[in-house]
């Protein structure tokens, strides 16, 4: 019942003929990316894995006992040998002469970097104890559901003697740290035949005497407590039984899509915020349940669990069977103020004379009954990973209470590792956020050179980016491309035709699901046509007017509503032309067209500034390369508007500008990059010409 993938149990996928052609050192990342693989094993970052392998010092040569051990941070699952921390043994067990006691028990990470071997870089993680003081020679640390299920509950210990007789032992809680990592040696000298032992309210440790050996062992504890689970709460159930009925999954995403900005516009006051949505199997038996409430209000048990989610989640009160959702949004300021004053409280009565000052306040975790679950953080890696950190505590709960009383981490504890002055050191190493952190943009015209070249100078700068573009194949080219570059996180797409009102609300709800909300819009969607007002026929002219005039009011109507939800501002970049100022001989639909479009970027200005919502302009001029416009007729007929060869309309419109130079994809993306950051916050209503210098253009 604890299973999240199809396949009742995990299988053992240990490939002896692959692991015979590695080192030791190896064969642990190999045993750590196999565990990891498996959500079911550990969550994403959670766990941690070990070696003692006996190697020559590089400086004496001599052969020495050195513990391998996945270095702070990182992930089980993408672990490789930079990944992990080398220790001398010898000197991690002098350690032991210099501990003073459990009140100081954090100064011994200070030793760590003392006793690193062969001058690895890789920090040692606070975990770093708890490996080298059992006394085998592999040991895994994993966080399965199936096993913190039972170190949630209130019988934990008895459950753990049923399940497993005295092959697994049981420790009550302690952060993990020094101490932890003696009690963990207490516990294997005492307990020689044990194969591993489960720590209340955090999860489990195996070992074994080969990486096959602790791999299998782990593996076969883990599918043991799931039969267990299997064969204890059959026909009960779950979470007290479903109260309320699923919405279908299209009125789910339009609720998420309403919902979603409005709750990030509240909560990204003191930065940026992104959302991720789950409606899955797992999140909606436990949001439709009888017990949600209770359950929710006790938080979650383990470690890793709520240093991502927060202690407990909010709640929004809802009915799918009356679903009022103007009713949500309208209660929506007053829930989460009445979360934030909790935490507030939560924290004033938890906190030392040495506390770090309070984080952010606001809800990681949203629960709403019939649709889902949002998540929210600083990126939308992090919101993800926070959903999928909940749903292991879902899982956990469902296990515990199944089977006996959920019983959730003390909050005096919680807050202990919440605010523990080692994470709040380790919080204040992170590199410095990129300058678009936080912030969500839509690129029209996404699939073309411009748009691509825009993509990625917003992507390089952390934001997250949506491609729209009416060609598919395309769109999916640049789609891959920039998610094999930037990763898959950052990047979604919209097939989206601009003259189509159905398709632009529509590819502005499903950001507004992927990701939360939107920050920037670049309006870059384009044609090009050429042809002498005598034979400039009315569908010519009106394709120009749909795509470069009413495709722009389209897609900033739907931004500006978006906007206003939110209510934190918001940044929109027209990419119109040269043209759009300067006359050109056989394109008067193109250059009326381009001409409206700037003129409409004013009126929105003037609109959006009241609500901090800037609107500016960048003309460019000739970029020939990458240009899907330049393709086909457009560049025949503006070589033939110039009486010369396609091939010389590159060097006559780089002879023709001021500076003598070409014009390129990346520097109109460089341009729009000003305009949507912090760099132009006090411009709106401008136009910045990217043209190499045209006297025509010059804006008076």
């Amino acid at each position: 019942m604890l299973d999240k993938r199809a396949g009742a149990r995990l299988a053992n996928l240990w490939d002896d003929a692959r692991a015979s052609t590695m080192s030791e050192p190896e064969r642990l990342v190999y045993r750590s990316n196999t565990l990891g693989s498996d959500k079911r094993v550990t969550n994403y970052g959670g766990g941690n894995t070990s070696s003692k392998v006996w190697q020559d010092d590089p400086l004496t040569g001599e052969s020495v006992e050195v513990l391998w051990v996945k270095g702070s941070g990182g992930d089980s699952a993408s672990l490789k040998l930079d990944g992990l921390a080398t220790l001398y043994m010898d000197k991690l067990r002098a350690l032991k002469k210099l501990y003073r006691g459990v009140e100081h028990e954090d100064e011994m990470v200070g030793y760590l970097p003392h006793c690193t071997f062969a001058l690895n870089p890789r920090a040692a993680s606070i975990d770093t104890p708890l490996h080298a003081y059992v006394p085998h020679a592999h040991v895994d640390h994993m966080h399965p559901d199936a096993i913190i299920a039972v170190a949630a509950a209130k019988d934990g210990r008895a459950i753990t003697k049923q399940i497993f007789g005295d092959a697994i032992g049981w420790l009550p809680w302690k952060r993990p740290g020094f101490e932890l990592g003696l009690w963990l040696e207490k516990f294997c000298l005492d307990n020689p035949e044990a194969r591993g032992v489960i720590l209340e309210s955090h999860g489990l440790f195996t070992w074994g005497d080969t990486q096959k050996e602790c791999y299998e062992n782990t593996i076969a504890t883990i599918n043991q407590a799931m039969d267990w689970f299997e064969k204890i709460s059959a026909g009960k159930a779950i979470f007290g039984g479903a109260v309320v009925q699923s919405l279908d999954a299209p009125a789910r995403r339009a609720i998420a899509a309403r919902l979603m900005p409005k709750i990030r516009g509240l909560i990204s006051q003191g930065g940026g915020k992104l959302g991720h949505f789950d409606d899955s199997p797992a999140v909606l038996e436990f949001v439709n349940a009888a017990d949600l409430r209770p359950l929710a209000a006790l938080g979650t048990s383990c470690p890793d669990h709520f240093l991502r989610t927060k202690i407990r989640p909010l709640v929004i009160e809802f009915d799918p069977a009356k679903p009022d959702v103007e009713a949500v949004i309208d209660r929506l300021p007053a829930d989460i103020e009445a979360y934030r004053a909790g935490y507030q409280a939560y924290y004033d009565r938890s906190k030392d004379a040495d506390t770090p000052k309070i984080r952010d306040p606001n809800a990681v975790v949203y629960l709403m009954p019939g649709v889902g679950m949002f998540t929210f953080a600083g990126d939308k890696a992090t919101a993800r990973i926070s959903g999928e950190f909940y749903v292991n505590a879902i899982n956990v709960m469902r296990g515990a209470s199944s089977v006996s009383d959920y019983v959730g981490l003390p909050e005096r504890e919680a807050f202990g590792i919440e605010y523990w002055l080692l994470e709040d050191l380790k919080l204040q190493r992170m590199p410095r956020p990129k300058s678009l952190a936080g912030k969500v943009a839509l690129v029209t015209g996404g699939a073309g050179g411009i748009g691509r070249a825009t993509a990625k100078r917003l992507l390089s700068e952390g934001a997250c980016v949506v491609l729209a573009d009416i060609d598919g194949a395309a769109l999916d080219k640049a789609t891959a491309e920039l998610s094999a570059a930037h990763g898959g996180d950052f990047v979604r797409q919209a097939l989206i035709d601009v003259t189509s009102e159905d398709q632009v609300a529509a590819g502005f709800a499903e950001m507004a699901v992927e990701f939360g909300g939107i920050d920037i819009l670049v309006s870059n969607a384009g044609l090009a046509s050429s042809a002498p007002i005598e034979d400039t026929t009315l569908a010519l002219w009106n394709r120009n007017m749909d795509i470069l005039a009413t495709g722009y009011f389209l897609v900033s109507r739907e931004a500006f509503r978006l906007f206003r939800q939110q209510d934190i501002g918001g940044n929109v970049v027209f990419v119109a032309s040269k043209n759009g100022l300067a006359a050109s001989p056989n394109a008067a639909a193109y250059c009326t067209a381009k001409a409206a479009e700037i003129h409409l970027a004013r009126c929105l200005a003037l609109e959006g500034a009241e609500a901090q919502i800037r609107v500016n302009v960048v003309n460019p001029d000739a970029v020939l390369r990458g240009s899907k416009i330049w393709t086909g007729e457009w560049k025949e007929q503006r070589a033939a508007a110039y009486k010369m060869s396609t091939d010389e309309l590159e060097e006559h419109y780089r002879s023709r500008s001021m500076l003598k130079r070409s014009v390129f994809p990346e520097d109109i993306a460089e341009a729009i990059y000003f305009f949507a950051s912090e760099m132009s916050a006090k411009s709106t209503g401008n136009i910045l010409n990217v043209d190499a210098g045209n006297a025509q253009s010059f804006t008076r």
